[in-house]
């Protein structure tokens, strides 16, 4: 039922948004971004907790249309940092309003107090399952991110 949710709360918001060309993906990467300006790649990957590969398909996408830039690392020549532009910023409230909107839809019929709760137990639930990740990740160094990419 969560993967359901979920789902349809992607595709309703990706359509809601459609005219602002930006998709659910790219709201939080660039939601996440304008809180970290100049961040690595890499950095953004573990706070979205995404593989670097997916999130770098991702950001090549929208360098493309103008949303991120990089830049070169100034302590480190290989490296590049990450930059949203004038563009994703003044995107960014016209997408979260349309976010409200569909969150609304989503939890239309259910009282303030049914909603604490469900906020709650999903909160409870992504906290037993990050734990029991990073137990997973110290007892099999090598098996890093089996979860992360089953859900990119």
């Amino acid at each position: 039922m969560l993967s359901d949710a979920s789902r349809l709360l992607r595709r309703r918001f990706d359509q809601e948004s459609r005219d602002l060309a930006m998709t659910t993906a790219q709201l939080q990467i660039v939601a996440r971004l304008a809180r970290n300006e100049g961040i690595s790649q890499a950095t953004l990957a573990g706070l979205l907790e995404i593989e670097p590969m997916t999130l770098s398909r991702h950001v090549d996408r929208m360098e493309v249309a103008g949303l991120v830039v990089r830049r070169p690392d100034p302590a480190d020549r290989r490296a590049r940092r990450l930059y949203t532009t004038e563009l994703a910023r003044a995107l960014l409230s016209p997408m979260r309003e349309r976010a409200e909107l569909v969150y609304e839809e989503a939890l239309a019929g259910i009282t303030p107090a049914e909603r604490e709760t469900l906020f709650a137990a999903l909160q409870i639930m992504t906290e037993n399952l990050s734990a029991a990740l990073a137990a997973r990740q110290e007892m099999n160094p090598n098996d890093r991110g089996a979860a992360e990419k089953e859900i990119a």
